[in-house]
This record gives structure tokens, sequence and C-alpha cells, in this order.
């Protein structure tokens, strides 16, 4: 079968609902724990900045604790990818995550964002990545979410090397899908709109623009879950310890969780979980 024609199959939509027990719509929760990593890969004249660098440093002293506590208490799953880096830079945050029995996924190693002239590179920063989880955490993660997103023609490959079976990184469809080839790699797709970082990241040098009010956040992906409760997809929002973990914000993700706790029929899942669903309506083997 011709690649595009695998591709066609692969998106076709299921007459019925596609997630279990008939429920109308999924939620994925995912948390990036980025700490200073984001900071330090976009100039490393930042190590001698502490001011800067404090921003990422929250995220692991007092975001972290604040997010694991709140996604506790209203019973919620997630999953949280981590840089190498910061795994072994924070291990006791990095080790409370995987402590709760959530999912740990990849995130590069220092936050680098991949480039496609230099494949050396994004096989080095992938491969360290990986390598920093294992000995710091003991897991092996099964899913990848590129540093910005950024993907470049080797990536899939590499996610396929190291045996993960989903990619949460394209923005290109309202539903997971398989990508072509084997083994198996399903995509879980996200979007800018249900980041938090567009809203809530501030420096006045590097990201000079207005932060946006908690209110407003929740104004917006509130009615994104609601378009999508309605008009079908899945609601994949991405959350950073460093933003979303203050006081304000996190107030207004519980307000968010609580009212899609409100809606019937709502599948929360982690990315294991979507991923290996796929893989078994589509009915390919690894």
């Amino acid at each position: 079968m011709p690649a595009r024609a695998k591709l066609s199959a692969a998106r076709r939509r299921p007459a019925a609902s596609p997630w279990p027990n008939g429920a109308r719509r999924c939620v994925f929760l995912q948390f990036h724990f980025d700490a200073e990593s984001g900071w330090l890969s976009r100039d490393p004249a930042t190590a001698d900045l502490p001011g800067v660098l404090s921003q990422g440093v929250y995220g692991a002293k007092m975001g972290v604790p604040r997010i694991l506590d709140l996604l506790k208490a209203e019973r919620v799953p997630s999953s949280w990818f981590i840089p190498g880096w910061v795994a072994e830079r924070h291990p006791a945050a990095a080790r409370a995550i995987r402590d709760r029995g959530v999912e740990i996924g990849h995130h590069g190693y220092l936050h680098e964002r991949a480039r496609p002239d230099d494949p050396a590179g994004e096989r080095e920063s992938f491969a360290r990545g990986m390598k920093a989880l294992e000995t710091v955490l003991d897991v092996k993660p099964i899913g990848y979410s590129a540093p910005g997103w950024d993907l470049t023609p080797i990536t899939l490959d590499l996610v396929r090397e190291h045996g993960m079976i989903y990619s949460t990184n394209l923005m290109d469809d309202a539903y997971p899908y398989l990508h072509p080839g084997s083994p198996p790699v399903v995509e879980i797709p996200v979007d800018w709109i249900l980041d938090d970082a567009p809203y809530y990241a501030f420096h006045p040098k590097w990201l000079p623009r207005p932060m946006q009010s908690p209110e407003s956040v929740y104004t917006v992906w509130r009615d994104e879950f609601l378009g999508c409760y309605e008009l079908g997809g899945m609601f994949d929002l991405t959350c950073h310890p460093q933003f979303s973990g203050h006081p304000s914000r996190l107030l207004a993700l519980r307000k968010l969780i609580r009212l899609i706790k409100t809606h019937r029929n709502v599948w929360w899942a982690t990315g294991r979980e979507i991923a290996e669903l796929w893989i078994r309506r589509a009915g390919v083997t690894r």
C-alpha cells in the first residue's frame, strides 16, 4: 500500500466513538518540567544570570509539588515530560513526579531545539536525555515531546530506535493517528492554543510581551474544551510548572479541571493509554 494510502487509512475516523466505553471526548494533561533548561538552551550566558534562571528554579521548588498535589486532589491522570538535564539537576523533584505513579516521557536533554542541519547533534541530545532519565529515575519512556515541538526528518526514526510508541508534537489533526512506517508510532496532536507558555512566559529581554491574566487564559481553554466536546477531537493541554505553578494560575487550572469534570462521558488518559489504544484499534503489532 502506498505511504499516502496508509496514512489515509491510519487517520480514518471510526463510525462510533474511538474512546473507551463510549466516551465522547478524551482529555490529556501533559506537563513539561523544563526548569532552567529552557533558558540555558536559548542562551548559555544565562548560566551567569541567577535572576533569569530563578524562573525555572521556581518550577522545581514550588511548581512541581503544587501541581502534583492539585492533580492528586482532583484525581486526574497526567503525563510529565522531563529533559535529561533537569532530571540530573533536580533529581528530588523528578523522583517526586515518578513516585506519584505518573507517566514520564522524554523531552530532550537540555531542551535543545532540533535542527535539520545538525542530525548528529539531535541524535546525541536524544540519546543523552534518554540515558539521564534511565540513570536518575530508572524509567525508559515510551513517549516523546520534542523541545519546542520541533521535529526534523530523523526525529521519528529516533523515536522508533529507542523503542517508543508515540510522539506528541504535531498540530495537523484533532485525533491521534499512526505515522507511516514500522514499528508503529502514534501521533498525539498538540496546539499552541492549549499551551501555557504563549500566555504566561515573560522576560524583559528575551520575551518582552504582555502576560495574560489567568482568568483570560481559563476562558480560552474553557471555550476550546467546549468546542472540542461539541465538534469532536481530543483536548490536549500542555502546562509547565514554572508558569502554571504560580498560585493564581493554579486556581485557573483547577477551575478548568473541575469544569471538565462536570461533563459526562469524558475519558481522562495518559499518553501511554492513548497510544496503546490507537495501536490496538489499528490492529498492528510492535
